[in-house]
């Protein structure tokens, strides 16, 4: 019963939160109104809405902070550091580099998702087999590699952002920033989303002593390697999948999972699924700011997860000093 009622209490803000983000908008739903479309009794203007556009996107954006959560966790338990996030290997870099590659040439919105998943493991390939080298990889020379590459990939996006086109750099720099405008397929996040919840659970107690470090862990006899190469790359295929879902979107995978360890301690077995539930509802309530904040524009998301994450992330770190 300790790990259901956090649960159920989050399951119930997330639930909240898709129900504001499919009534919320240029043409707001009343409840009564929201109520008759899932008897399937509403206006057809309101069924259009909700079906095609917004409940579309609001399950793209919480199937996409899930999954940066749950990675986030991940990281944070695989490098035994509380400020890892998923990004911090370069799999945002890569995949960045693979979408606008995609966008330069002039392909379609499918490809472009294509290129930046296929930059993404790229990536998760390239620093895995440079911070292994001839020998093997430990914790800081993983994070040392990921650091570096990372900053060699935001080069390469710098020079292709100052020699592409000038009427293509507005498409680019929103999916740089995150945009879940375009998110209208959310089921292969969703999925991928489900399936990690449902992986991680059986996997919880390990992930427990590998936090406390390696050499304790093999002694209590869990198999080290195998268990980091297994999170390494379940975190960066739930990173792949969300970058390429909507681009890149910060501060989620940093700051969610180190909000829950200060509130429910730092038992994976809640934290993981806690930080799939929390992670979606904090993404579906930024995605409602970008939509309504200067509408009939929209922000990228991402701008809004940063504002919202950068004093939040001090204050939890101030707070855990």
């Amino acid at each position: 019963m300790r790990l259901v009622y956090p649960l159920a209490t989050l399951a119930l803000f997330a639930l909240l939160a898709l129900t504001l983000a499919v009534a919320i908008g240029s043409v707001p739903i009343t409840p009564t109104e929201l109520w008759a479309v899932v008897r399937g009794a509403g206006e057809p203007l309101h069924q259009t809405l909700i079906f095609e556009l917004r409940a579309p996107r609001a399950l793209a954006a919480f199937a996409v902070g899930g999954l940066l959560a749950i990675a986030g966790a991940l990281m944070q338990v695989l490098l035994r550091n509380p400020l890892a996030d998923p990004y911090v290997l370069g799999l945002s870099g890569g995949a960045a580099v693979g979408a606008l590659s995609a966008m330069v040439a002039g392909l379609g919105v499918a490809l472009v998702s294509g290129a930046a998943f296929a930059g993404a493991l790229f990536s998760t390939l390239l620093v895995f087999g440079l911070a292994h080298g001839t020998g093997s990889w430990t914790p800081t020379r993983l994070l040392l590699t990921g650091v570096v590459v990372a900053a060699g990939w935001g080069a390469v996006i710098t020079f292709m952002l100052a020699v592409s086109p000038s009427e293509q750099l507005p498409g680019m720099l929103y999916w740089l920033m995150g945009d879940l405008a375009y998110a209208r397929s959310p089921w292969l996040a969703l999925a991928v989303l489900g399936a990690a919840v449902v992986a991680a659970a059986p996997l919880g107690r390990s992930l427990n002593v590998l936090a406390r470090g390696a050499l304790q862990a093999q002694a209590l006899g869990v198999a080290v390697r195998p268990l980091e190469w297994g999170v390494y790359l379940a975190a960066s295929l739930l990173t792949a999948v969300a970058v390429t879902t909507a681009g890149s979107i910060g501060f989620v995978g940093l700051v969610v999972p180190h909000m829950l360890r200060l509130v429910l301690g730092n038992d994976q077995r809640l934290i993981l699924p806690a930080s799939a539930l929390a992670g979606g509802t904090l993404l579906v309530l930024a995605d409602i700011v970008a939509r309504t904040a200067i509408a009939p524009e929209q922000l990228p998301v991402g701008v809004i997860t940063a504002m919202l994450g950068v004093p939040l992330f001090l204050y939890l770190l101030h707070r855990s000093r």
